[in-house]
């Protein structure tokens, strides 16, 4: 493989979850969504995932391959691989029923044996199958062992020699700290334990081994990209992303326009299109009364949505400095997720003072999600730093118009509504604080109560394409740049 344009790649994409199989979070969807848009620019692309208790019970995947060697430090033991397909996507299941047949997918005390067993498992399971990637695309710090592996312990074995490396930081703030001694159970030499390479405050970091030791590495949007390598969004690698630079870019995510499609939506009351909207007002009214909060359909009343973790992160601290000048305006307010439990309590408070005002939802609910981007008028993403985002990329798909902060993936792919030039996709506010999110909501409050000012933001915001077509193709860039 020479990486020359138009060469059809095999592309092995590594992940610990992947949609529809486990999801936690946008990760899942990429991984579910990505190599299925290559394979349509003519690739092989294929993944593989760790098979977990609800893919198996679910999906029952076939077993593939049995007694694959794994070395875990001192200790050897195996795992088999399992495989299936799905909407003509191969998938591959690193099979060991002592890590991973568990109901979650994170957050357990062994957490780094598990990944380290997935990684050197799926390098493993290589050597037996009939199918070689050209390029291997590791994402975030369960998989950042991989890259580190086959340019240290396996760099002089011929299987791996041509195999070129993308890495993916999908957030930085997740790195994957284990005391010094998983080097032992990584298998790699003390060499590498070092503050240029795999050290990091006298812990092991496999984020960090992902960076260093892959051919190409990127984030989910070029605003992201930039401000990782700042101290303030760095999270104490911003050092080594600003030495790593050459190799890093910014590539923004797509959604899977099929799925989220108003069009099409089996999950919507009403379906609808940016030349048909008026099953966008119905879709409002039935999912209030859905929701037990009135609706009047001679009046016009905004209906504010937030699809969200319920944490800092996501803007929650200065949401609870304005929520209360929100919910005076004349605006109803619907919320679904779950996070920490003051935001949960917080939300929970909104809901009981204002009862005809505010659904607060304290789940995760997939077939409400799309009921409230199709039936929201405005979108809430007052986030303090996003890689991406993805609310408001469905968001603008729904015709459901956005208010976020000036950041990562908010930033570039939301264009501010300037009313001179009657242009723009949402509203954005730059510096963070509930002074200024609550200007940004302001402005959108009086631009929607001029109808026709309101359906052509509307409008504009439906046309924006955010399919995966034109992220594949960068995508495909960076491949060819990482076997050459």
């Amino acid at each position: 493989m020479t990486g020359k344009a138009g060469e059809k790649l095999n592309i092995l994409f590594a992940s610990a979850e992947v949609s529809p199989f486990a999801k936690v979070g946008g990760l899942a969807d990429v991984v579910g969504s990505l190599p299925r848009a290559l394979n349509r620019h003519g690739h092989d692309a294929r993944v593989i995932m760790p098979n977990y208790q609800r893919v198996e019970e679910k999906f029952k995947p076939s077993m593939l391959l049995t007694d694959i060697p794994v070395q875990l430090g001192g200790q050897k033991t195996t795992v088999n691989l399992k495989y299936l397909e799905h909407g003509g996507l191969k998938i591959y299941l690193v099979d060991c029923p002592h890590f991973f047949m568990r109901e979650e997918v994170y957050m357990y005390q062994d957490d780094g044996e598990r990944f380290i067993t997935f990684c050197k498992g799926a390098l493993e399971a290589l050597r037996r199958l009939d199918w070689k990637p050209d390029i291997i695309h590791a994402n975030d710090w369960q998989t950042g062992l991989i890259p580190c592996l086959i340019k240290t312990t396996l760099k002089n074995d011929p299987l791996f020699g041509g195999i070129g490396t993308v890495y993916t930081i999908h957030n930085l703030a997740y790195q994957g700290l284990f005391p010094p001694d998983y080097m032992i159970v990584a298998g790699v030499d003390w060499s590498e334990f070092t503050f240029e390479k795999l050290e990091f405050f006298g812990q092991l970091n496999l984020m960090k081994a992902g960076i260093v030791y892959s051919d190409q590495v990127n984030t989910v949007s070029d605003k992201y990209k930039d401000e990782i390598q700042t101290e303030e969004y760095g999270c104490g690698l911003d050092g080594l992303l600003r030495a790593q630079s050459h190799k890093l870019s910014g590539i923004i995510n797509g959604i899977d326009t099929q799925v989220f499609n108003p069009a099409t939506d089996k999950n919507i009351f009403v379906k609808y299109t940016a030349d048909k909207l008026s099953g966008k007002e119905e879709n409002k009214g039935r999912l209030l009364k859905e929701l037990g909060l009135p609706y009047k359909k001679t009046k016009r009343v905004p209906l504010i949505g937030m699809i969200t973790r319920l944490a800092a992160q996501k803007g929650f601290d200065i949401l609870e400095e304005i929520i209360e000048k929100v919910m005076k305006c004349d605006v109803q307010f619907v919320l679904l997720g779950t996070g920490d439990d003051y935001y949960e309590k917080l939300m929970g408070e909104v809901s009981k003072k204002h009862p005809d005002k505010a659904s607060i939802n304290l789940k995760f609910d997939a077939a409400l999600a799309q009921k409230i981007y199709a039936a929201c008028d405005i979108f809430l993403m007052p986030s303090r730093y996003e890689p991406c985002g993805l609310g408001q990329l469905i968001s603008l798909r729904y015709g459901t118009v956005p208010v976020v902060r000036y950041t990562g993936g908010l930033a570039d792919t939301i264009e501010d509504y300037n009313a001179r030039r009657k242009k723009g996709t949402g509203f954005v506010f730059e510096n963070y604080t509930g002074a200024d999110f609550f200007k940004a909501v302001k402005r959108a409050l009086k631009c929607y109560d001029d109808k026709k000012v309101w359906t052509q933001i509307v409008k504009e915001a439906m046309s924006r394409d955010f399919s995966w077509e034109a992220s594949a193709k960068k995508y495909e860039e960076i491949y060819r740049k990482a076997i050459m």
